[in-house]
């Protein structure tokens, strides 16, 4: 650990140096990483997220060693990661007396994760406040960045915001401040925001308005460097890289439908593309001119298949189109399989298969959830029966949505 290291008035950095080759979101981050925590020795003692797990017992004995553990009042868990929770068993261990301080979503997941079922939790939402005795807390919520729970926690009289994962770098720093690194960090900055936060660029737009009309003087992340000169560069930079590209980008729907189920899903799907600026060919198999067909799909950026199930297969025309798609060149295009059932939906993963043998870039959950760690984004897009209900079309729209990210990106 670094010495004793003062961001302010009574708000201290109580990290932890990881300076090794660490093995991360299935990254190796060579210039290591620093856990990033911090102590507000205010009128109710404050810490506002932790360390990694593997370090959880030497953070509670730094902490100790700064303030008596049953004086601590709040922990503030902005993300339940647990290279930002990890530490939480170990402190809360100690500082008995404290509350924890999350979004509503968070409180199972720590409780699961660390067994803390029985501790006192304070849910926070978007806006609210927290007197912590001489300072103030704010908070947002900012969903999906990088998972739903997340928050940011912002300190009003100091001017300080404590975002955890977003503006951070993979540094395993000698010198906390960025200004004292001896060396221009934005690389670093960049390759972060490139790894972690680019994937759920459609939230940094939350991000960007949720801060703007905050006065920030320190940005306090959770890895690496904390920013106290250029604060405005960093934050364009996020503002430029979350930004849509001017590319006129195209998506091809096609599909067979039964009972026009799978045609309602194509137009939710349909739909959700055109509000993102996104223009869309929508195809009935069955109804089309093939030919039409096949030079909308070469001329697109992303191609939707989708049929109902009967008899455990596809139905209409669908299957001779498909066959087809293996004799073209599509790479560079993104592809998913969607479609409504009612009983066991084995069309949707037959023109799966087909797809997966086209050179297209097929979308799958296990893809999304290994490249972004999203659980809410499914591929294929499975739906039985109508897609009425909320649920079903918002699963529906968070694939059109994830795709958008995708073809929109400016990194």
């Amino acid at each position: 650990m670094l010495t004793e290291c003062k961001l302010s008035k009574d708000i201290y950095w109580v990290g932890k140096i990881d300076n090794r080759e660490v093995s991360f979101h299935r990254l190796l981050l060579t210039k290591g990483t620093t856990y990033n925590s911090y102590l507000l020795k205010t009128g109710k003692p404050t810490v506002i997220d932790t360390v990694d797990m593997e370090f959880g017992r030497e953070f509670a004995e730094k902490i100790a060693e700064m303030i008596d553990p049953l004086d601590i009042q709040y922990i503030v868990i902005n993300h339940t990661e647990p290279d930002h929770s990890g530490g939480l068993a170990a402190l809360a261990s100690k500082a008995t007396n404290a509350t924890i301080v999350c979004t509503e979503i968070a409180v199972p997941e720590i409780q699961q994760m660390y067994k803390l079922q029985h501790r006192n939790y304070l849910v926070v939402k978007d806006g609210d406040q927290l007197d912590i005795g001489g300072k103030t807390l704010l908070f947002k919520e900012t969903p999906y960045l990088h998972t739903e729970e997340t928050m940011i926690t912002y300190c009003i009289e100091d001017k300080i915001l404590f975002p955890c994962d977003i503006f951070s770098t993979h540094v395993a720093v000698d010198h906390p401040f960025a200004d004292e690194a001896g060396y221009d960090i934005t690389d670093d900055f960049i390759g972060y925001y490139q790894a972690i936060i680019h994937p759920h660029r459609r939230y940094v737009r939350t991000l960007v308005e949720a801060i703007r009309d905050l006065e920030i003087d320190i940005i306090a992340p959770s890895h690496g460097y904390i920013l106290r000169h250029d604060i405005a560069k960093y934050i364009s930079l996020y503002d430029e890289f979350s930004t849509e590209t001017k590319d006129n980008k195209k998506v091809t729907i096609l599909y067979a439908t039964l009972k026009n189920n799978t045609k309602k899903m194509a137009h939710i799907l349909r739909d959700c593309f055109v509000e993102n600026n996104i223009s869309v060919d929508l195809w009935n198999v069955d109804k089309a001119d093939e030919t039409e067909i096949l030079s909308s799909i070469g001329a697109a950026d992303a191609v939707f298949i989708g049929s109902s199930t009967k008899y455990a297969d596809m139905t209409g025309k669908l299957e001779t189109l498909l066959q087809k798609l293996q004799k073209m060149n599509l790479e560079g295009k993104l592809a998913a399989a969607f479609g409504s059932y009612g009983w066991s939906g084995e069309a949707i993963e037959v023109v799966q298969d087909y797809l997966n043998m086209t050179n297209m870039t097929v979308q799958s959950t296990s893809h999304v959830i290994k490249t972004t760690g999203m659980t809410h984004v499914e591929f294929p897009v499975r739906v039985r029966f109508s897609p009425k209900e909320e649920d079903k079309i918002k699963k529906i729209r968070n694939a059109a949505e994830f795709i958008s990210d995708l073809l929109l990106s400016a990194v």
